[in-house]
């Protein structure tokens, strides 16, 4: 009968993503994670494999507890449309309470893979996908209710990605919410979604 493990896995992926996190992966040495964790270096690999599998694994519960979480409970509670603008309005807030200025995990993932990792460049691509995919869904709500419209829901939602990627990479050297607000409220107006509410005053 194999052993229990003597610790909390959510624990030790929430610790080792701050990790990655904060740091990136080529940075984060193993002594990071030994710490941040604390576990050993051979418990950390006997239960997640190397740090790579770490890595991955880490990546998971961030996005199970960031961006897949956010799409659900947005397309669950909001019109389409709503839910992509309050998508927005979230990251805003959350990136200004952030005191580390980290940006998107995923995002600074995408800017350090290497060009020989197609294997993670295509774990990266995917999820990437599941966003541009919530934006389709919401851009088509409006878009579908026009006569006529000058871009394709396609080309919208590709576009409102691009905002994302660029928002999450801006807030790591120039965390203002007017500099965010800025990037983010002309391309809601153009594309006929509604307005950034006000900034939530306990933010």
């Amino acid at each position: 009968m194999a052993r229990p493990r003597g610790f909390d896995e959510n624990e030790v992926l929430e610790a080792a993503s701050a990790a990655f996190w904060s740091k990136g992966y080529e940075a984060t040495s193993t002594r990071d994670l030994v710490q941040s964790t604390g576990l050993s270096q051979p418990s950390l690999y006997n239960a997640f494999g190397d740090k790579r599998g770490l890595y991955l694994r880490a990546m998971e519960h961030y996005l199970d507890h960031s961006v897949r979480e956010r799409i659900s409970r947005l397309e669950s509670t909001l019109s389409p449309e709503q839910g992509v603008t309050m998508f927005f309005h979230e990251i805003i807030d959350r990136s200004i309470a952030d005191p580390q200025k980290r940006g998107c995990m995923l995002v600074n993932s995408a800017l350090e893979i290497s060009s020989d990792d197609e294997a993670f460049r295509q774990t990266v691509a995917t999820e990437l996908t599941v966003i541009r995919e919530f934006f389709l869904r919401g851009v088509s709500a409006v878009l579908g209710r026009k006569k006529s419209a000058t871009v394709s829901a396609d080309e919208a939602a590709t576009n409102l990605l691009a905002v994302l990627i660029g928002i999450r990479v801006l807030v790591r050297v120039l965390p203002e919410r007017a500099v965010l607000v800025a990037a983010i409220a002309p391309a809601l107006q153009l594309l006929g979604l509604p307005p950034l509410p006000d900034p939530d005053p306990a933010v």
